[in-house]
């Protein structure tokens, strides 16, 4: 039997919550820091005495001394990028030690026709919606993870971190791989030469020796490590309602970014997570196609993305702005588990005179839900029932406890936990470890 020491930390809206920030914090108090999902489509933003760190694979723990990060069989790996952010910290004085990071061999490869796929496939569903069809673009990173999935469900096509390590191994599969992959991509109206198999070998089995020091069984490695007492913190990607069988469906990503990913996406059980930290934003925001009841397309929406420089780690696209959506929040939290909310970015909102709270949903046929819809279609058709509070005039970010709060931002955490059913244990008032907030007495236990 597995004792729960494990924690937790997970986005509660549609992603870029700060989830890497709160990881960053809470990587002091555990040994090991694990991702369990996405690919480098995900991008966690630390900010450490003032200098900014954009991570997109390795997990945020990397930037913690002595703490062994784990980028688990769940996750698809561009090993391009791992390489290039392996690179960057060294030039930035933090060396990356095989011993300090474990990759798993179980991890699937995004290959150059993944993202040529990916992109080709987005720009198709676009056209069609050019055309008067429903637009099924999904508004990707066309970084090729989803095609990376696909593989991976379809098996004798994919790639895994291991297949990097043997070249005759690779290029047996390569062979048959491009050949169907340069049909399809063909057929999507790429024009390009046909993919060279025996160039991708290479290419790739030479990526596999750089990171050779690195791949590892990694389920083997985190049962050792609970059962020698190391404390777990998981590190999620992306965001509840992005998951693949939960979220704003077809409007998602293409992994299970709830909790509910960890036990697939490293083989531990879930009974080791002992805590559950959901991780809000203040207000809203998305990227991407897909609805988004509270999205406020006037000034409010606009003063929000500026102040909270609402623009992608990854892609640098701006970020679709409105309000705090506590329907939302309360079934994320409800599938994801939560014992404890994050409240982020509350230092955005100083300034508004009053702020607004979604409370409900009302239906086409005029009735009034407080239940969310995990389906992009329904939710679309929603009308978001409001709840206005007091804003406060006090800019926030340079105070260190929440006596300091001015009574409006303390009432809007109240408001928060209260609905939610779960209290807030953290508030973050600006992008530095110190602009932290650690409530003594939780808001709303």
């Amino acid at each position: 039997m597995m004792t729960p020491s494990a924690t937790a930390v997970v986005g509660l809206q549609w992603g870029d919550e700060g989830k890497g920030k709160i990881v960053d914090l809470l990587a002091a108090d555990h040994d090991v820091i694990v991702r369990y999902n996405g690919g480098a489509n995900a991008g966690h933003t630390v900010v450490i005495d003032g200098d900014r760190y954009a991570l997109h694979l390795l997990p945020s723990g990397i930037l913690s001394p002595d703490r062994v990060c784990v980028v688990g069989n769940g996750v698809v790996v561009d090993p391009q990028q791992l390489l290039i952010e392996i690179k960057s910290l060294r030039e930035r004085g933090r060396e990356v030690q095989p011993h300090q990071l474990l990759v798993s061999d179980r991890s699937h490869v995004v290959m150059p026709y993944h993202k040529e796929h990916d992109g080709a496939l987005e720009t198709v569903l676009a056209r069609a919606a050019d055309h008067g069809d429903e637009n099924l673009s999904i508004g990707t990173t066309r970084r090729g993870i989803g095609p990376t999935y696909a593989d991976k469900v379809h098996r004798s096509l994919a790639i895994r971190m291991g297949d990097l390590l043997d070249k005759a191994v690779l290029r047996r599969r390569l062979d048959i791989v491009c050949a169907i992959r340069s049909r399809e991509l063909e057929a999507l109206g790429v024009d390009a030469p046909p993919l060279d198999a025996a160039a991708l070998a290479t290419e790739y089995h030479a990526l596999g020796e750089q990171l050779a020091p690195y791949i590892t069984d990694t389920v083997y490695a985190l049962h050792d490590a609970v059962r020698a007492g190391k404390r777990l913190l998981f590190e999620g990607a992306n965001a509840c309602l992005l998951d693949i069988d939960h979220g704003t469906f077809p409007y998602v990503t293409s992994s299970n970014c709830s909790t509910l990913g960890i036990p697939p996406g490293t083989g531990l059980p879930g009974s080791v997570i002992a805590e559950t930290v959901g991780i809000v934003k203040a207000y809203g925001t998305r990227v991407g196609e897909g609805p988004f009841p509270t999205e406020d397309l006037g000034a409010s929406g606009e003063r929000i993305r500026e102040r909270g420089h609402e623009y992608g780690t990854t892609t640098g696209r701006p970020r679709r702005c409105g309000w705090l959506d506590l329907v939302a929040v309360r079934y994320s939290a409800m599938v994801c588990g939560c014992t404890s909310l994050a409240v982020m970015l509350l230092d955005v909102l100083s300034g508004f005179e009053t702020l607004k709270l979604c409370t409900g949903y009302r239906l086409s046929d005029g009735t009034v839900t407080d239940r969310f819809f995990p389906d992009a279609r329904k939710l679309a058709m929603v009308e978001p029932i409001w709840e206005t509070v007091p804003g406060w005039a006090e800019e926030i970010d340079s105070i260190t406890s929440e006596d300091q709060l001015p009574a409006a931002a303390r009432d809007y955490l109240d408001r928060i936990a209260d609905f939610v059913g779960c209290p807030v244990q953290i508030a973050s008032v600006g992008p530095d470890r110190v602009q932290t907030i650690r409530m003594t007495e939780a808001v709303g236990a």
